[in-house]
């Protein structure tokens, strides 16, 4: 069997490589010209472990090559980013391009998927695009949603054994796209329609989003009782039915920062709990920014000097390389924009260099810091002992003291 994947990021280049250590021959598509030829060179443009030894695996057996245009198959699948535009509405048209560039390719018994997470009814749009274009394809091919459900940094393992949800537009689609992921996948295949699919994908990220936004409004009021809210925590899920989640510096990443615009967008009055659980995520990293300024601020006071400042991490959550829609990179930018001439280090071991940073080692930053803005809870990180001559502000939970 031959497929095509359109979208060679974070979750269409494992997924593509996954597929072709289970015998799929595989094209894998990106408009980069950049990703395509790194890629056919064996080099991975992402962080995930042992995932570029897979890589090589594959190019060397045959089962997988990178082109900067769609290759015939026997199924397509669209893995390409959905962006906002405006205030937070979502933008579909990376999903439409991709769709428009497979259009021609399209055969009779064709197996066509979005994975990139959309507003419900996306996919039913795609299928209206694909028939006024090529009526002649309506109830020849076969059209489905499957949202992915990965972890960065553990993408191997939760491709494979994870439970996916399948909607197809018709249950010949449901099950066309079964046959597909069961070659690779050995968790679950839980058969729906499309539009449930969309909804569950967007579901399963808002609900993180609201545990989230409780764990960070516990954080501001422990802030203001004097109260350490990691003991808090730790002691209320002692309780059997209590499971409240870790307080951090906001919410990133192009999922749980990202799906829940797509109900609120499409469903603002029915939404207002998941609309203001992302407001109070938002809210965290600001909050998390002025405390860092009124830090230095007391410093400078107290000592005569501007402090030396470490922001330690800027990925959207640990030990990934992954800084989209990062609080934590949000706060630095905030905490230098408005701190003049202070000397202010930026810490990220998972990325090499930073077009907008200059980039400290987190050796030198632990030494030579007044104060410690712990944003990300990085492996490294965890293995820096408690300074107490140093003012630690804690946001991530490294030191929970």
């Amino acid at each position: 069997m031959k497929a095509c994947f359109m979208g060679l990021g974070y979750i269409g280049l494992p997924t593509a490589i996954i597929a072709a250590k289970h015998g799929v021959e595989i094209a894998g598509v990106d408009i980069n010209p950049k990703v395509v030829e790194l890629t056919n060179q064996g080099h991975l443009h992402i962080i995930e472990p042992g995932m570029e030894e897979m890589l090589q695996e594959v190019i060397a057996s045959g089962h997988f090559k990178a082109f900067t245009e769609p290759q015939l198959a026997d199924a397509y699948f669209i893995v390409v980013p959905t962006p906002f535009k405006g205030d937070h509405e979502p933008d579909i048209s990376f999903v439409e391009s991709a769709t428009r560039m497979v259009l021609p390719l399209l055969k009779e018994g064709d197996l066509y998927v979005i994975e990139s997470t959309s507003p419900v009814g996306t996919t039913d749009k795609m299928a209206d695009l694909i028939y006024s274009e090529r009526p002649e394809l309506k109830g020849k091919i076969h059209i489905a949603y499957c949202p992915e459900r990965v972890l960065p940094g553990n993408v191997i393992y939760e491709l494979v054994h994870n439970d996916r949800v399948i909607g197809g537009m018709d249950p010949e689609a449901t099950k066309k796209a079964q046959e597909f992921y069961s070659q690779f996948v050995k968790g679950t295949l839980h058969p729906t329609n499309s539009k449930t699919a969309e909804m569950c994908k967007l579901t399963e990220n808002s609900s993180r989003d609201v545990q989230i936004a409780f764990a960070n409004e516990l954080s501001f009021i422990c802030d203001r009782a004097g109260i350490n809210v990691w003991e808090l925590i730790s002691l209320a899920n002692k309780h059997p039915r209590v499971n409240i989640l870790q307080p951090g510096c906001g919410v990133g990443g192009h999922c749980i920062a990202v799906d829940p615009y797509f109900i609120t967008a499409e469903f603002p009055r029915e939404s207002r709990m998941i609309a203001t659980a992302r407001e109070t995520n938002n809210y965290k990293a600001f909050w998390c920014a002025e405390k860092v300024k009124n830090a230095m601020l007391e410093f400078e006071l107290k000592h005569g000097r501007k402090p030396v400042v470490a922001m330690m991490g800027l990925a959207f959550k640990p030990d990934i390389d992954d800084l989209r829609e990062s609080p934590a990179k949000s706060i630095t930018a905030k905490v230098i924009q408005s701190c003049n001439n202070a000397d202010i280090m930026v810490v990220e071991p998972n990325v090499p260099e930073h077009k907008l940073f200059k980039l400290t080692p987190y050796k030198e930053a632990y030494e030579r810091a007044d104060i410690m803005v712990m944003l990300v809870n990085h492996k490294q990180f965890k293995e820096l002992d408690y300074r107490p001559e140093v003012e630690v502000l804690d946001f991530c939970g490294t030191f929970k003291r």
